[in-house]
């Protein structure tokens, strides 16, 4: 008996020892959970547009889930319109107010409600010679041109200056066409608007400050904001709640942050927020970690060779980040999913509006739940998309 069970431990020994090793996973790998239909990733280039882009691509996801069908709206109507609406505030506040290319979701929201909406085929914006959208020359000289007019050498302001303004931007995104045609039928933009069914009053925009009270309204103090626009404010955990409702009931949500985090890297298509207190790092690393230089440190959190542990955010972090201008009006973007790596970390997958060339996920990303509480400037979604005990709260 004893020799039998030798001889068998002999023969296993080989398949033992040369057994394969289970392949090590690198990198991120993400498992949808939930992923609501959205258009194709649109390039805003070499623009300051994203609050256009991200705005239109939410109302294109919104057609989407209406039942509407497949819509590429216009960019540059709500740029042209947005521009002529901040030319005649910034001349009337005498240069006091917000100018540029800059802006947020409200633009947009307004824009619709008074100029309507415009297919990308009726007024592409490329009336100066490029293939894409390429606005520094424009933006120049739109800003010069408005503090012209202010300096007012004539002691008076000519009722020809609003049409020179206009002139310019004819010329280098074109005139507005009165109207036009989708699928044989001719439309005004209102009409076109109109027949769409998007409802600007339909939507809200919501945040989460301390300071202002929650579940009010406020002004969102932020440069981009030049139409003085409101926003709903939220406890953190309730506005993550409603972006988990609406992105599991089939709703897009668009998405105002600050990606100008070392947590953001385009070419990985991920945004994280590392624990650089307590980072999960094994005993060798861990036993260094103190004596390591801030170069050594990043270096070694900022490899996004894989998921690493991230700090649990608060709301007080959060206000702090906002009140200390690290959390800035930066990007707009849209929440088309929600995914979780292969450790169970929850992501939201982001829509974007730049160049699919050297990014892993050919136009879209991955936030983490922390990098989305820490950096949120806002979100706005369709009303329907939340929760009835919140909706109650904010007396909707």
């Amino acid at each position: 008996m004893n020799r039998i069970i030798t001889l068998s431990l002999i023969l296993l020994i080989p398949f033992v020892g040369f057994a394969k090793k289970k392949p090590e996973i690198k990198g991120y790998q993400f498992t949808m959970l939930h992923e609501v239909p959205t258009t194709p990733v649109k390039d805003q280039y070499r623009t300051g547009t994203c609050w256009s882009f991200s705005g239109l691509a939410f109302f294109e996801n919104e057609l989407l889930r209406m039942g509407k069908g497949a819509f590429d709206l216009s960019e540059m109507y709500s740029v042209r319109q947005a521009y002529m609406e901040k030319a005649d505030r910034f001349v009337r506040f005498q240069g006091k107010t917000n100018f540029g290319n800059g802006g947020i979701i409200h633009d947009v929201l307004y824009n619709i409600k008074k100029y309507g909406l415009v297919p990308e085929s009726a007024y592409p914006g490329l009336n100066y010679g490029e293939d894409k959208h390429v606005h520094a020359e424009m933006d120049a000289l739109l800003s010069s041109y408005v503090n012209t007019v202010i300096e007012n050498n004539n002691k008076k302001l000519s009722p020809a200056w609003l049409k020179g303004f206009e002139g310019i931007l004819d010329a280098y995104l074109g005139k507005v066409p009165e109207n036009f045609e989708v699928d044989g039928k001719t439309f005004t933009p209102k009409s076109f608007a109109n027949e769409l069914g998007i409802n600007p009053d339909d939507y809200v925009i919501i945040g989460s400050y301390t300071h202002h009270p929650f579940y009010e309204q406020f002004i969102l103090e932020i440069p981009d904001n030049w139409l003085r626009g409101q926003i709903y404010n939220l406890p953190l955990n309730e506005l993550m709640e409603v972006v988990d409702h609406a992105l599991e009931n089939g709703y897009s949500v668009g998405w105002g942050a600050d990606v100008s985090e070392r947590g953001f890297s385009w070419k990985n298509g991920v945004a994280i927020v590392p624990d650089e207190e307590k980072p999960e790092l094994d005993n060798l690393e861990m036993s260094k970690w103190e004596s390591m230089s801030k170069k050594e440190k990043d270096e070694l959190l900022y490899t996004f060779e894989g998921p690493i542990k991230e700090k649990l955010i608060t709301q007080e972090m959060r206000q702090e980040q906002f009140d200390n201008y690290l959390t800035t009006d930066d990007h707009g973007m849209v929440f088309t999913g929600i995914a979780q790596d292969q450790n169970g970390t929850i992501y939201y997958k982001v829509k974007n509006s730049w160049s699919q060339a050297g990014n892993e996920y050919k136009g879209f990303f991955f936030a983490s739940k922390s990098f989305v509480e820490l950096k949120t400037i806002d979100v706005w979604i369709h009303k329907d998309a939340i929760p009835n005990n919140i909706k109650q709260k904010l007396g909707l």
